[in-house]
C-alpha cells in the first residue's frame, strides 16, 4: 500500500469511458494516497498536459475510439514509457499477452479486486520510478560523454572494453604515457572513481 503521508503523491491517470467505473477508481486511488487524474478516452489522455508527470496509467481495454492497446502503442511511439495497468470486462488471453509483452504491469478483469488493483498500481509506480532514475542517469552520462574529446572518447571505449593501456596505445598509435593522461581525464570528466564506474556509465548509454 502506498504511504498516504508521501509529500508528492504519485500521479496516476485513470482512462475509462464508463463514468461509474472511472469515478470508483479515482476514489479508490485517492483514499490510497495517490493523485489520480481522470480521462474518458485515450484521445483525451494523449492531448493532456499531464503526460510528462504521470507515474502510472490505469486504463480500460475496450473503449470507443482508441482502445487500451492502441493507447499503449501511441504512448510508446511518443517515447513515453509510463507503466500501464489494464482493467477490463472484455479481456482475452491474446490481448493480455500482447499488453504484458509491451510492458504492461498487470491485466485485471472487471470488477477488479481493490487490493489487487492497488497492488498493481504500487508495482507500476515503483517500476516508473526505476525507469525515471535510469533515464536521469542516462541523460547525465550522455552529457558527460559529450565533454570528452574525440581521442578521450576512443580511450574511454577501449577502457570499458577491458583493454589494457598498452593495447589501447597500440591501436590508436599513440604513446602509453598519452593514453594514461587521456584515461585520467576521462575518469575526471565522467565522474568515475574506478573502471567499474566507467563500465556502468557505458552500459546506461548502450555502448
Amino acid at each position: 500500500m502506498v504511504d498516504v503521508a508521501r509529500e508528492t503523491p504519485a500521479r496516476v491517470a485513470v482512462v475509462d469511458d464508463d463514468d461509474a467505473a472511472r469515478i470508483s477508481l479515482v476514489r479508490l486511488l485517492e483514499v490510497a494516497g495517490y493523485a489520480p487524474c481522470a480521462f474518458d478516452s485515450g484521445a483525451a489522455l494523449l492531448e493532456s498536459t499531464e503526460l510528462p508527470v504521470l507515474s502510472c496509467v490505469v486504463t480500460d481495454l475496450q473503449m470507443p475510439g482508441i482502445t487500451g492497446l492502441e493507447l499503449q502503442k501511441a504512448l510508446t511511439a511518443r517515447g513515453i514509457t509510463v507503466p500501464m495497468v489494464f482493467v477490463t470486462a472484455f479481456g482475452t488471453v491474446s490481448a493480455g499477452v500482447h499488453a504484458m509483452r509491451e510492458g504492461a504491469v498487470d491485466f485485471l478483469e472487471k470488477p477488479a479486486d481493490p487490493g489487487a488493483l492497488l497492488d498493481a498500481v504500487e508495482r507500476a509506480v515503483a517500476k516508473g520510478a526505476a525507469l525515471a532514475t535510469r533515464a536521469e542517469a542516462r541523460a547525465a552520462n550522455r552529457r558527460r560523454v559529450e565533454l570528452l574529446t574525440a581521442r578521450e572518447r576512443q580511450v574511454f571505449e577501449g577502457v570499458v572494453q577491458g583493454l589494457p593501456n598498452k593495447q589501447i596505445a597500440a591501436q590508436l598509435g599513440i604513446a602509453l604515457k598519452t593514453v594514461k593522461v587521456h584515461r585520467g581525464r576521462v575518469m575526471q570528466k565522467m565522474g568515475a572513481d574506478s573502471v567499474a564506474d566507467l563500465v556502468r556509465c557505458a552500459e546506461t548509454l548502450g555502448l
